[in-house]
């Protein structure tokens, strides 16, 4: 083994895990683990990568970074499996790491290219810790954002996923304060040959003019939204401190699937937050019907010391269960329904290492033994078995 990255999380530890894998090329004996601290089930999770980062590699020099190795810098860096710690913000610095320089990864390790142009958020909501791990936020310049979608490109990669944090706050900190719409056009406009942008998860309130107008009309960006709603009760989501109302991410759905009516929906959605009681968790639950959730990212609420709500009361561990698994439950009907719609239909779809691939509206479907990585494809599905199309 010379380096091994172990990555959890979000999609943008998945951009910044690619790119730490270039900067350690030419390491010998290194495992990284790029961590998270969303959820404290996530830290648990850390934890335990880590545990088994050592029994596989005993003699092997490891290192922790990521949102875990932040707010929990005491308790992580205290474990006996720990060589050290990186700082979250110093990950992509090749001084942090003292070790050679390494080669210019020839390939991608996934079939699309996701491409970090944001990080860190100046949000404070009440149940999230993350700003604590990331800090503020902080824009990728154009320029930059380009060069990084070239690379990827050059490579190989099919689809370009722009990440961050808070990706609909970029270029508020940069000169003339640009807004997403109009890195996703510069995109689109410097690379022609593009032909599948994706954006990661949104908030509904940040998205601005242009970029509604790209999601609507422009074929290129792929008809897949993930939203990040966290609850379907106005109480709740004041509660959280979210800037959006139950009605505003209604009206945001139902103005863009009136233009683009293949429009896939996904959203974040945290069950059993403080407070929340059962007449509060059902209009939770009716949201998933009432917008069409078809990729649900379901958290169980667990507190997170150093944050707000942490400090309400709390919901009974079993009740929060209870009601994850329903939201669950919601999410997989309305996904089920809308995969068995698309059976019969011809679908373009983009092949990953793994014999599957995702359509444009991020359906996953199995692949014909044989069909190159990065190759995109025309299936038509004729059943759907198994959480995939076939």
């Amino acid at each position: 083994m010379s380096v091994e990255v172990v990555n959890l999380g979000c999609r943008l530890n998945l951009a910044e895990a690619e790119r730490m894998r270039g900067l350690l090329a030419g390491a010998d004996d290194l495992v990284v683990v790029n961590s998270c601290a969303v959820t404290a089930e996530a830290v648990r999770q850390t934890r335990q990568a880590i545990r088994r980062a050592r029994r596989a590699h005993p003699a092997a020099r490891l290192l922790v970074t990521g949102c875990a190795a932040e707010v929990e810098r005491d308790t992580i860096g205290a474990m006996p499996e720990v060589d050290g710690l990186v700082p979250n913000a110093a990950k992509l610095d090749p001084r942090s790491w003292n070790v050679p320089p390494g080669p210019t990864p020839t390939a991608p390790l996934h079939s699309r290219g996701f491409v970090a142009v944001q990080n860190g958020c100046d949000h404070a909501c009440t149940f999230c810790i993350i700003p604590q791990g990331r800090g503020p936020s902080r824009s990728l310049p154009v320029a930059d954002v380009l060069r990084l979608v070239e690379r990827d490109l050059s490579r190989g990669a099919g689809e370009i996923v722009l990440t961050g944090v808070d990706l609909t706050s970029w270029g508020h900190d940069l000169p003339d304060r640009p807004r997403l719409g109009t890195l996703a056009a510069a995109i689109l406009a410097a690379f022609p040959q593009l032909a599948r942008l994706r954006l990661s998860s949104v908030d509904g309130v940040e998205i601005d003019p242009l970029l509604l107008d790209l999601l609507a009309g422009e074929l290129r960006i792929m008809p897949h939204l993930h939203l990040s709603l966290q609850h379907g009760h106005d109480l709740i989501l004041k509660r959280m401190k979210r800037r959006h109302t139950r009605a505003d991410a209604i009206r945001l759905v139902r103005h863009l699937r009136d233009r683009r009516s293949d429009l896939a929906l996904g959203a974040d959605l945290i069950a059993g937050f403080p407070t929340e009681d059962a007449a509060m968790h059902e209009a939770n639950l009716a949201i998933i019907a009432e917008l069409g959730i078809v990729h649900g990212h379901v958290f169980p609420y667990s507190p997170r010391p150093g944050t707000p709500a942490a400090r309400m009361p709390q919901v009974a561990p079993a009740e929060v269960k209870q009601r994850a698994a329903a939201l669950r439950a919601a999410t997989a009907h309305q996904r089920d329904a809308w995969l068995l719609s698309l059976i019969g239909r011809p679908l373009r779809v983009l092949a990953e290492r793994d014999g599957t691939g995702h359509t444009p509206c991020f359906a996953r479907v199995a692949l014909p033994a044989g069909t190159p990585p990065g190759a995109e494809v025309t299936i038509v599905p004729t059943r759907y078995e198994e959480g995939l199309l076939r």
